[in-house]
């Protein structure tokens, strides 16, 4: 899968060849996409994903299970998957929006062969910390012109991105349409129930978005060493009462710091600390932060003719599965 046939240019839609120095991507009608750090780039390194490209290339590792020395990544991907990760061996998987490859590298050990794409240079961090795998490739493109040949995948799986592209639904149907008939789409969304749209959080995400992306990483990160003793304390002496009910408050609503002490006790303090400053400055700067019902993902993907469709609320999330009916006549009576 180093160098997939099923590339295709995303303006005219033919298919793409490698040049004869294997540095581009080219189209018959005149495109060229080069070949970057050994990357295939469809897509401006400058978006508005950028500051997730920033953080998870200065932190490519710690979210790994392999370097966390957890299984919170594999526990979350199991459940969205609904069952054992083994029925993944050998299936051609479609990971949309792979960042620096937490889920990538639990796909990859399942024995999956793993096509991952990301809008951000995140693509970077992907690859060094995936490229010992063979059955992988990687580049950097638009969720919403995917430059592959439709209905390819086995699975398609988009985790912690679709609520930060500038159309969600549009995303949807485009990652349906690389959905294989029977095959399976994994997804999640924020709801309205997301506790990361407090007052304090808004009020600093509408300064940071207008900021340099170097700026407000900055910001994040001592706005994080500023507050994170009063996390640090008011854990380890929740015990008592009036403790417990100031912590609350500062969770809920004073601190824009995220808080994972409750969540994943195991990461121990120093991992604690790194997370909190990568979700503060995921929370932070997004450029996009939509919010959706379990009623509003059922929907689009049943107008996208996805059938046996879950969509049920996990923390401040919508999880959803759904497949795609191997009939394709189906779907015109959907």
């Amino acid at each position: 899968m180093n160098s997939p046939t099923m590339l295709i240019c995303s303006v005219h839609h033919c298919y793409l060849t490698l040049d004869v120095f294997g540095e581009k991507y080219l189209c018959r009608e005149g495109c060229s996409f080069p070949i970057i750090d050994n990357i295939p780039r469809f897509v401006s390194s400058e978006n508005y994903a950028s500051s997730f490209g920033l953080q998870w290339n200065k932190y490519r590792t710690t979210q790994l299970d392999s370097f966390t020395g957890t299984s919170i990544s594999k526990d979350r991907l199991t459940r969205l998957i609904g069952g054992s990760l083994d029925v993944l061996k050998g299936k051609k998987i479609l990971e949309a929006g792979c960042g620096a490859g937490r889920f990538t590298e639990i796909l990859l050990a399942a024995g999956a062969h793993v096509f991952a794409i990301d809008l951000s240079v995140a693509v970077k961090a992907n690859y060094q910390n995936c490229i010992k795998y063979s059955n992988y490739f990687v580049c950097q493109a638009d969720l919403c012109k995917i430059p592959l040949k439709p209905e390819y995948f086995d699975v398609v799986i988009c985790i912690g991105v679709i609520q930060h592209t500038p159309d969600p639904e549009q995303t949807i149907i485009s990652l349906c349409t690389q959905v294989a008939p029977g095959g399976l789409l994994v997804i999640d969304h924020y709801t309205y129930k997301n506790r990361y749209t407090s007052p304090t959080r808004r009020l600093l995400r509408t300064f940071l978005k207008r900021m340099p992306k170097t700026f407000s990483f900055q910001f994040c990160r001592m706005l994080t060493l500023l507050l994170w003793p009063l996390h640090r304390i008011s854990w380890e002496y929740r015990r008592f009462l009036i403790v417990k009910k100031m912590r609350t408050m500062l969770c809920r609503f004073l601190s824009p710091v995220n808080d994972y002490h409750e969540v994943h006790p195991e990461l121990g303090a120093r991992l604690l600390k790194e997370w909190a400053l990568l979700d503060t400055h995921d929370s932070l700067t997004d450029f996009y932060k939509h919010l959706r019902s379990s009623e509003d993902i059922d929907l689009y993907l049943r107008k996208n003719g996805m059938v046996d469709i879950e969509a049920v609320y996990v923390g401040n999330k919508v999880e959803a599965r759904a497949r795609k009916p191997p009939d394709r006549s189906l779907l015109l009576e959907i």
